[in-house]
C-alpha cells in the first residue's frame, strides 16, 4: 500500500456509519407536539396482544391507564398464556372499567399468534383509532395525547414511533445497538421513512402502531399480514400501497421497551426477525431478497476485519500500511458507536466492545439464515411466507 492507500481504503468502512449519522439527523420528535387534549379527541382503543407476559403486563397496562388522554379503552388479548398473564390483567380490570381482558380463540391455520391476537382485539374494539402495542412497553402519560395530536396535525392514517430501548444486562448492551444500527443505516431518519418513495423503504415499529380504524379495515387489517414474521413492516407497506399517509417520529422521552432480558431471549428474538423478516426490507425486489443472506452474513464479518488486521499488524504479521488503515477505521468506528450509545442513554465505554457485538451479530445472522423461513417463538413454530 502507498501512503495514501490506507486512507482511501478506510473510506469503505468509514463512510457508511458517517452517512447513517447524517441521515438519522433528519428526524421529527414527539416532544415538539402539543400535550394538550383537544375537544374533538377521538376514542382510542389500545390493543395489547399478550402471550406469557406476566413479567411485563402490569407495568404496561398501568402506564397506559395513567395517560392524560381522556377518551381511551384498553383491551388485553390473552393469547393462551400459561403463566397467569390474564389473571394479572383481570385483577387490574376489576378496579378500572377502561380495561377489558378477552381470550384469543384457538389459533387458525396460516396465522401467526400476534396477528391473530391483534385481529381479535380489533374486532372487539370501539375506537376510531386503534393502537397496537406490545406488553413489554412502558407508555408516558403524555404519549397518547401527543401521538393523536401528531396524527391530526399531519392528517396521517398511521403513526409509528421509535422509543427508548431499555437495556439492563451486559449482553443487551452489546447486542441491541448492533441491530438498531443496522436499521438506521438501512432506513435513515424518521423523515426518510415518513416520505419514502419506494415501498421497500417503508417500515414501522410493531411496539407502537397507531392507525385509523377506517384505514386499518381498508387494507384488511392484520388478516392481510397474518403469515408474515415482520407484520409491522408489512402492514406499513400495505398502507403505502393503498396511498395512505404514514408518519414516523422519535419518542424516547415518552415510550420505552424492554425487549429481551437474557442472552437466550436475545438470540431467539432477533433470530426470528433478522432473516425471515429482514429479507422483506432488503434491497428491494427478487434480486435484493435473493442476495440478502450474503449481505446479512458479510456485514459483521467486514466489521471484524479492521480489529483483526490491527492486532495482526501490531504482532508484525502485516505491514505498517495495514496498521494505519485499521487504526483509522477503528477510531472512527469507536466514535460512531460512542455516539450511538450516548443516544441510547448507555455508557459510551461499551463502544470499545463493538467487535464483540459484530461477533454476536454474526451468530444471530447465521442462525437466522440457517433456519430460513421457519420461525419459532413462544412455544409455536411458523413458516413465514
Amino acid at each position: 500500500m502507498s501512503a495514501v492507500a490506507p486512507v482511501l481504503w478506510s473510506l469503505l468502512w468509514v463512510l457508511p456509519p458517517l452517512v447513517a449519522l447524517v441521515r438519522s439527523r433528519n428526524s421529527r420528535w414527539l416532544d415538539d407536539i402539543s400535550a394538550d387534549v383537544r375537544s374533538d379527541a377521538p376514542l382510542v382503543s389500545v390493543i395489547i396482544p399478550a402471550r406469557n407476559e406476566r413479567r411485563n403486563i402490569e407495568r404496561c397496562v398501568r402506564s397506559i391507564l395513567a395517560t392524560t388522554y381522556t377518551h381511551v379503552e384498553v383491551i388485553v388479548v390473552d393469547d393462551h398464556s400459561t403463566d397467569g398473564t390474564g389473571d394479572v390483567a383481570r385483577s387490574i380490570a376489576e378496579r378500572d372499567s377502561r380495561l377489558r381482558v378477552i381470550d384469543a380463540p384457538d389459533l387458525p391455520a396460516g396465522w401467526f399468534g400476534k396477528q391473530w391476537a391483534c385481529w381479535t382485539g380489533a374486532r372487539s374494539a370501539r375506537g376510531e383509532l386503534l393502537l397496537f402495542t406490545d406488553a413489554d412497553t412502558r407508555h408516558g402519560h403524555d404519549l397518547l395525547v401527543r401521538g393523536v395530536n401528531a396524527m391530526q396535525d399531519d392528517n396521517a392514517d398511521m403513526l409509528t414511533i421509535a422509543g427508548h430501548q431499555e437495556m439492563h444486562s451486559f449482553w443487551e448492551r452489546v447486542i441491541q445497538p448492533q441491530l438498531f444500527a443496522m436499521l438506521s443505516i438501512r432506513f435513515g431518519g424518521t423523515e426518510h421513512v415518513s416520505h419514502a418513495k419506494r415501498v421497500e423503504d417503508v417500515i414501522a415499529n410493531g411496539q407502537f402502531i397507531l392507525v385509523r380504524r377506517e384505514a386499518y379495515d381498508a387494507i384488511g387489517g392484520h388478516e392481510s399480514v397474518r403469515d408474515q414474521v415482520a407484520e409491522d413492516l408489512m402492514m406499513a407497506q400495505e398502507l403505502f400501497r393503498a396511498g395512505r399517509r404514514r408518519l414516523m417520529m422519535i419518542a424516547i422521552r415518552q415510550f420505552s421497551t424492554h425487549m429481551y432480558a437474557s442472552l437466550s431471549e436475545l438470540l431467539a428474538g432477533w433470530g426470528k426477525n433478522i432473516y425471515a423478516g429482514g429479507r422483506m426490507a432488503a434491497l428491494g425486489g427478487a434480486l435484493g431478497r435473493a442476495s440478502y443472506p450474503f449481505f446479512l452474513l458479510s456485514m459483521p464479518l467486514l466489521g471484524l476485519v479492521p480489529p483483526i488486521a490491527f492486532v495482526a499488524a501490531l504482532l508484525g504479521f502485516l505491514s505498517t500500511s495495514w496498521l494505519i488503515w485499521s487504526a483509522i477505521v477503528i477510531i472512527v468506528s469507536v466514535l460512531f458507536w460512542a455516539a450511538l450509545y450516548r443516544y441510547m442513554r448507555e455508557s459510551v465505554g461499551y463502544a470499545l466492545l463493538y467487535p464483540l457485538g459484530f461477533v454476536m451479530l454474526f451468530v444471530i445472522a447465521f442462525g437466522g439464515v440457517r433456519r430460513g423461513q421457519r420461525v419459532e417463538w413462544k412455544q409455536r413454530t411458523y413458516l413465514s411466507s
